[in-house]
C-alpha cells in the first residue's frame, strides 16, 4: 500500500479519517488489531463488536490545539473505534479535559455517546493498536505520513500541540520536521511541564508542549497526578 499517496489524497481531516481507517500498510500491526477484535476480547467486552481497525483522529476539524498520543488501545480504541474511548487513560485525557471546557463531558464509553470537543482535536502517532502498546520503529514511521498530512491540514489555525509521552514528542517534532517547519537545534527533549516553539512554514509559532502519557502505568503509580495534567493543560 502506498500510504504517502494514500494520505496525500486527504483534502481535509474528514477525508483522513476515512482513509486512515482502510489502511493496512503494516502486516504486523493489522494481524493484531484483527485477532484482538476476533479471538482477543477482553472477557468483559466479549458481547461487544470490535472497531478492529485504524482509529481515527477525533474532535474539532478546525482545532486550536492538536494532542498527540501514542496508540490505540487493543480494548479501548480498537474496540470502541474513537480515541481514548472506553479505556481507563481515556477516564483521564476526557476528564481533564472536560475540566478545561475543551469537552462538553467529562467521560467516554463508547463512539455514540455524545461527546463533543471545541477548539481541540486528538490524534495518536500510530493509528493501529500495537502488541504490548510497542509499536516498532518502522511502523512508527510509516504511520507517521498520517500524522504529516493531518498536521497539514489543522495547520492554519493551529496554536499549540500537547504530546502526551516521549512517543508523541517524538512524532511531534518529526512530523513538523517533515513538513518543513522549523524546529529549535539541538532537538528539544521530552518531560513532563516541557515546551519549545515550532515555527510553520508561514512563520507563526506553534508551542510544543509535554505530558506524562496518561497511561495506568503513569496515573496508578503517581507519577502522573490530576493537578500535573491539569496544569500543562492550562497552559495550551
Amino acid at each position: 500500500m502506498d500510504v504517502a499517496a494514500l494520505a496525500a489524497s486527504a483534502s481535509d481531516v474528514a477525508d483522513v479519517d476515512a482513509l486512515v481507517s482502510v489502511c493496512r500498510a503494516c502486516p504486523r500491526l493489522v494481524t493484531w488489531r484483527e485477532d484482538v477484535a476476533r479471538t482477543g476480547r477482553r472477557a468483559s467486552f466479549a458481547d461487544q463488536p470490535y472497531w478492529g481497525r485504524p482509529g481515527p483522529g477525533f474532535g474539532d476539524r478546525r482545532p486550536r490545539v492538536l494532542v498527540v498520543g501514542l496508540a490505540p488501545a487493543a480494548n479501548g480504541t480498537n474496540r470502541t473505534g474513537r480515541l481514548f474511548t472506553g479505556d481507563r487513560s481515556g477516564d483521564w485525557i476526557y476528564a481533564a479535559l472536560h475540566r478545561a471546557g475543551y469537552a462538553n463531558q467529562p467521560g467516554s464509553v463508547a463512539a455514540g455517546d455524545g461527546l463533543e470537543l471545541t477548539g481541540l482535536r486528538i490524534v495518536s502517532a500510530v493509528r493501529c493498536a500495537p502488541p504490548a502498546n510497542r509499536p516498532t520503529p518502522e511502523e512508527r514511521r510509516t504511520c507517521g505520513t498520517w500524522l504529516d498530512r493531518e498536521l497539514d491540514l489543522v495547520t492554519p489555525g493551529l496554536e499549540s500541540m500537547l504530546a502526551l509521552g516521549a512517543i508523541g514528542w517524538d512524532a511531534a517534532l518529526a512530523a513538523a520536521h517533515r513538513l518543513g517547519w522549523a524546529v529549535p537545534r539541538p532537538r528539544p527533549r521530552f518531560g513532563h511541564g516541557a515546551e519549545t516553539v515550532l515555527r510553520a512554514r508561514d512563520g507563526r509559532a506553534v508551542r510544543l508542549l509535554g505530558s506524562y502519557h496518561v497511561s495506568q502505568q503513569n496515573t496508578f503509580t503517581g507519577r502522573l497526578t490530576e493537578e500535573m495534567l491539569d496544569a500543562v493543560i492550562a497552559r495550551l
